[in-house]
This record gives C-alpha cells, structure tokens and sequence, in this order.
C-alpha cells in the first residue's frame, strides 16, 4: 500500500467534510470553553455507522466465545486476514479529527480503544457483554487508569494503589491522575496491585473494571493543562471501594499468575503508541497546510516568504516528516490486514518518531508565521500546543528510546 485507494479518499473526503461542518465550528468552546467532546463524537459515528459496525463485530466475537465455551466452532471474521478498508476506516478518523482537535481522538481512543481493549482481552465473555459494548459505541465514556501522582515513567515499579482481598470481596484504595476521560467516565479500568501481606515489588498487577458512582469513588473536576483541551484529564480517589470477583477482569486471581497482569497492560500500550502516528500525521498535515497557504501569502522584502530559502527548508522539512508519518499508517494498515500485530518496540519506535516529527513539524509552523503563530487565533499555536504531550503520554520519548534500545541488545544477544 503507497496510497489511500479511491474509496479510501471518498471516506477521507466525507470525514473531513463532518468535521469541517459539525466540529469545527465548535473548536473555541472545545478549546477554551470547557465543551466536553462526547456528543460530537457520538454523532461522528452515528454519521458513518460506525456504532453499528461495533455491535456487528462484537456480536460475531461473543457468538464465537460462546460456542467455543459449549466444543463448537464458528467461522470468525477476526480471525487470521482482514480487509484493509476495514482497518483503514478506523484510521482515517483520527486523522481527520487530528487536523482541527487532536483531543478528541485522545478521549475516543482511551474509551473506546484502551478501555475496551483492556476488557475485551483480559474480560471474561459476561464482562465483555456487561461493559465492552457500551464502550466500543461510545454510549459509555470509559477511562483507563494506571498513572499514579508519584510513579511517572515507573507505572508499574511505583504503583502502590492497592486492591486487598476481603473475604469474597476486594478492597481498593489509592489515587491515580493524568486520567484522560477521569471527571466523566462512565466505566472505568483500574489497574493497582494485589496486597497479599507481601513487598510491594513482588505484588500482581490486577485489573478491576468500576462504575461512577461507587461509594468511596471520587472523580476529580477537569485539570488544567498546555494542550488537548478538547480531552478531559482529572483525577481518580478510592478510599475502601468494596467489589466482588465479577469485577476483577478474568473473574479469577489464577489469571493473573507470573507477570500475565503486567504483560496484558503491556499489550494495551502498544496498541496506543501505534495509534500515535495516525495523530501525528493529522497534526503534520494540517501545519503543512496552513504554512504552505502562508507562505503564498505573506509577503516581506518585497515578496513572498515563501521565496525565502530558509522557509523552503521547514517546507521541504515537514513534507518529509508527512510521508514518513503516512508510510507508517499505511504499514500498521498492511501488518494488521494480514494479522500480524506490531511488537512492542516496533510500537515504541513508531511512537517515538511520530510524536517528534509532530512536535518539530508543529513548532516550525509556529515559527514560519512569526509573531502570528504565537496567537491563540491560529490554528498553528494550538497544534503546537497539542503535538507536545504525543512525547509524553503513552509512555515519554525516554521510556520509548529505552524499550526499542533493550529490544535490539536482547535480539543481538540471542545470536550468540
């Protein structure tokens, strides 16, 4: 795959009309309003049927489980090879939205895709049924929550929010923050260790999924933060949260034996640090936009900036930054077509790439309108904004250069 095929533009083309029409126009009350972006989400994918492709897929998948639970077998359409269309039509949405609110495919894809995800690949068939769907719809906004105050980069080593077993029920303490979707969410995932009277270091992690509400579940207002405005981010309080085993995803502690709990947290980063190309390359494309129409525009010494050598150089620049970005879309496209999913370095250093090729590209449209581009007024000055936390989120750029350096010392070691 080099290019988007006809009927790949004709959706690109219909996505980026609705956002033009239906977000863009919102973009001041999403940006500086405190305009939550869920019902606009919501009608994205009642516009395209993208709900009713969810339930569709979902249905065949518990059908599938469900047989499979009673020695049946029946044909899965997620099994094995799959159309690139299909894979590619979840793609060109975020990069769509990436050019006009980059924030909402931060508040989509944490609901709808780590979530999820999280439910889906470590849920039993009843859990999946009871959160899964209303999540993969968007009918429920969901949070997935790991971060804590104190752990940073260190998720996992510094994690000391607490799940204790009380007779057949858990008792869940601690605090997480930087939880995208964390003042709204309907569903939440949260991640903590299993506290047997045991070192901290030598705990599981486990995964309970709640519900707003919950006695001694408190849901922090929106913080303020640089950028992505159109995502909110809040903070988590449980203080002696009461749940049962139905709870606990896979309903069973012998499912988190060894590091499977880690290892399953481990696969719902890679599936979002392969997603950050996809919103870079909306972001990248967008800044390439508005500079190059920039450039023909504004004139100084007598001319067009865009006669400058140097103004070359950042066009040139960020056209290169575009196609590597779009080379890599279309190969998450290939590999998952053919149903080999990316390794965890190679999400890592796709990651790494693109959320430095967006923050660059972004910062050099600021600089190419001057004085301008530092204005709120610009689109380019909230792009900028925004492409930043692409090298925080989802692991930093440090933590990504660490997992794809240890990758390749790990595969060279084992040649020898």
């Amino acid at each position: 795959m080099y290019e988007w095929s006809e009927e790949q533009q004709m959706v690109q083309q219909a996505v980026r009309d609705f956002v033009h029409k239906e977000i863009r126009p919102h973009r001041e009350e999403l940006e500086f309003g405190e305009m939550p972006p869920y019902d606009l989400l919501r009608k994205l994918f009642k516009t395209f049927g993208m709900s009713d492709m969810q339930r569709s897929s979902f249905a065949k998948r518990i059908a599938a489980e469900k047989a499979a639970a009673e020695g049946e077998t029946i044909e899965r359409s997620t099994d094995g090879p799959r159309d690139p269309n299909s894979i590619a039509f979840t793609m060109i949405p975020i990069i769509e939205l990436c050019r006009v609110c980059p924030g909402m495919v931060t508040a989509m894809g944490v609901s709808m895709g780590l979530t999820a995800a999280a439910v889906m690949g470590k849920g039993t068939t009843a859990q999946k049924e009871r959160w899964a769907l209303d999540l993969l719809t968007m009918d429920k906004v969901g949070a997935w929550a790991i971060t804590e105050p104190g752990s940073g980069s260190d998720a996992f080593g510094s994690m000391i929010s607490t799940a204790r077993l009380d007779g057949d029920e858990f008792v869940l303490n601690g605090s997480k923050t930087f939880i995208t979707n964390g003042p709204h969410a309907d569903t939440i995932v949260f991640i903590c260790k299993l506290d047997e009277g045991n070192p901290p270091a030598e705990r599981k992690i486990v995964q309970f999924v709640l519900d707003s509400g919950m006695p001694g579940l408190e849901q922090s207002k929106p913080l303020r933060k640089m950028g992505i405005h159109s995502s909110p981010t809040g903070q988590l309080f449980l203080s002696d949260v009461r749940v049962g085993f139905d709870r606990l995803l896979g309903e069973s502690l012998e499912s988190y034996e060894g590091k499977r709990g880690k290892e399953a947290s481990k696969a719902t980063f890679s599936m979002e640090r392969a997603g950050v190309a996809a919103m870079a390359l909306g972001i990248v494309d967008r800044c390439l936009e508005l500079s190059l129409s920039y450039a023909n525009q504004r004139e100084q010494f007598g001319q067009v900036i865009g006669q400058f050598q140097l103004i070359q150089l950042k066009l040139a620049k960020m056209e290169v930054a575009r196609m590597n970005l779009q080379n890599l879309v279309f190969r998450y496209i290939e590999m998952s077509a053919a149903g080999v999913a990316m390794s965890y370095a190679e999400a890592s250093a796709a990651k790494l790439y693109a959320a430095q090729a967006a923050t660059e590209v972004a910062l050099e449209a600021v600089q190419l309108f001057g004085g301008n581009g530092y204005m709120a007024e610009y689109e380019v000055e909230q792009l900028a904004r925004d492409a930043k936390v692409l090298q925080i989120y989802a692991g930093t750029d440090e933590i990504q250069i660490s997992a794809v350096a240890r990758s390749l010392l790990a595969e060279e070691a084992a040649k020898n």
